[in-house]
């Protein structure tokens, strides 16, 4: 519960999540590579028009649990914060995430900010105990870039 004083006078919040009873994804199903993460997320990020930023959350067995979208940016650049990150991960009792994001030029290559974001998040989530898996980056044709195969994680 959490309570916030309006007026004077307390009133009571309560936050319940929901599931939904036939979610996308093959939820359950382990997520056992970043070749087999780029796949499941390739097409949903491959076509968009800007850089989508999204997290993907999984259990103690790495068994999917769901995704969101953190952030949507312009062609060229996503603002992502920890904050946003792990908001719904700690909401969804996530053991770790694995961040998903495209780049609409259709290069997968890691800019010098994606290894900063990343290095800032991997740090943020070992203050929270979420471990961050692998940030892969999606082009075009199924193109990917994972940090963990580039020894970047």
């Amino acid at each position: 519960m959490i309570y916030f004083s309006k007026a004077g006078r307390a009133v009571r919040l309560k936050l319940i999540l929901v599931r939904e009873k036939s979610p996308p994804y093959h939820v359950g199903k382990p997520v056992g590579s970043s070749a087999d993460a780029a796949q499941r997320f390739c097409p949903l990020l491959a076509d968009e028009a800007q850089e989508v930023f999204i997290a993907v959350t999984v259990d103690a067995r790495h068994r999917y649990s769901g995704h969101y979208e953190v952030s949507r940016g312009s062609l060229t650049t996503s603002i992502v914060h920890p904050r946003e990150v792990f908001k719904q991960a700690i909401m969804r009792n996530a053991a770790a995430i694995l961040l998903v994001h495209n780049h609409p030029t259709g290069d997968p290559t890691p800019s010098d900010e994606d290894v900063a974001v990343t290095r800032r998040l991997v740090h943020a989530g070992e203050l929270l105990g979420i471990r961050i898996l692998d940030h892969i980056i999606v082009g075009e044709d199924g193109s990917y870039a994972s940090f963990r195969e580039k020894g970047l994680l």
